[in-house]
């Protein structure tokens, strides 16, 4: 097999979370691009209609269902709808997600606390037991992809919200585990740990919180933040055959911030 060939996604179809916007677009965009079709999510029907055509541009189907994956039920819902109208799926990317709330351990509520970990931590749980799990029944192999953070293996300064952190760190643990368990089965899974990307959210971020952001890129070895289309690349990899050997691993890209 040519090393082309061993990148190249196409006759697969790809089900992302959160695939309308910022890191989730990117990463549908690329994916397409390798040749895969695409069942996107998202809570914003402009965008993934926007991001849709983008990808029919590319010649690629494209499939984009509505709803809020950070609710259990509706999240439930869209994987189970994505597997009977539009299956079989080979590539799942969990990648909705986000911190939503910067108050301190000891402000924050119970329901926001169960908020974040349900956006971040329970949609990556639902996801792969419902997209992942037809993929073994399949015995076809597959690969999943979840969208974790550095913030998973650290604690960002000046930023409240610690269920996020908590959520993401869980995240990377629940990708080992199901890694270790799916492995023989054929189906690899593995994290993504973004760092500091100038993404919608975090452009409201920087206007809001101007020195805190100021002070984060100091901290960043390679001295800028990275662009949403740094991370299509590195999904294209772990969907295809070249990263075939590769599964559990947490791969961060963070220009270096967490070196220090």
């Amino acid at each position: 097999m040519s090393l082309s060939d061993r990148f190249s996604l196409s006759a697969k179809r790809l089900f992302i979370s959160g695939g309308s916007r910022g890191l989730g677009r990117e990463m549908a965009l690329a994916i397409a691009e390798a040749g895969a079709d695409v069942v996107l999510t998202g809570r914003d029907k402009d965008s993934l209609e926007a991001t849709a055509a983008e990808i029919r541009e590319l010649g690629r189907e494209v499939v984009a269902l509505a709803g809020d994956m950070g609710d259990a039920a509706n999240c439930g819902d869209i994987c189970r709808r994505a597997l009977t109208d539009h299956g079989p799926i080979d590539i799942l990317i969990n990648n909705v997600g986000g911190r939503l709330v910067n108050v301190p351990v000891e402000e924050q509520s119970l329901e926001d606390w169960r908020r974040i970990l349900d956006l971040n931590l329970t949609s990556t749980f639902l996801c792969t037991k419902l997209i992942g799990g037809e993929m073994l029944r399949r015995g076809r192999g597959g690969r999943v992809i979840n969208i974790a953070s550095m913030s998973g293996l650290i604690a960002n300064r000046g930023i409240g919200g610690r269920s996020y952190e908590t959520a993401k760190a869980a995240v990377i643990q629940f990708t080992r585990a199901t890694a270790a368990d799916w492995a023989p089965r054929g189906v690899t899974v593995n994290a993504i740990c973004p760092g500091g990307f100038m993404t919608a959210p975090n452009q409201q971020w920087a206007r809001e919180n101007p020195e805190i952001i100021s002070e984060f890129e100091k901290g960043i070895p390679m001295g800028a933040f990275g662009e949403p289309e740094d991370l299509g690349p590195l999904a294209v990899y772990l969907a295809s055959d070249a990263s075939r050997y590769m599964t559990g691993a947490s791969l961060v890209i963070d220009g270096g911030y967490t070196l220090w």
